[in-house]
């Protein structure tokens, strides 16, 4: 399973009202670092899918959100508990950097 697509309309739902954490990965199709993160998230998805809902959300399609968020670089990892930001990762990292990163929500 590959991390879904989030936006304004169902933000809310899918990250703030969710049981488990989740992970919305900020990004835009002109970034590369973004991209190369996104097929690690995916793998991260394929994982640990079961304790951690991962998501993305186009800056550029959605830079309401973006605002409201503070997003300021790209990519841009927030890891939502209970509607509340609980960490905030900023760039591209390797996968084991990420998972140290999230060992505490997988």
């Amino acid at each position: 399973m590959s991390a879904g697509k989030v936006t304004a309309a169902n933000f809310d739902e899918v990250v703030l009202k969710s049981s488990k954490p989740v992970l919305v990965d900020f990004w835009a199709e002109w970034c590369g670092p973004c991209r190369a993160v996104g097929p690690i998230l995916d793998e991260i998805s394929n994982e640990h899918g079961d304790k951690l809902t991962i998501v993305k959300l186009n800056t550029d399609e959605e830079s309401a959100l973006a605002i409201k968020y503070g997003v300021t670089s790209i990519p841009m990892l927030n890891v939502y508990v209970n509607g509340e930001v609980v960490k905030t990762i900023i760039g591209a990292k390797p996968k084991p950097a990420l998972l140290k990163e999230l060992e505490a929500y997988i």
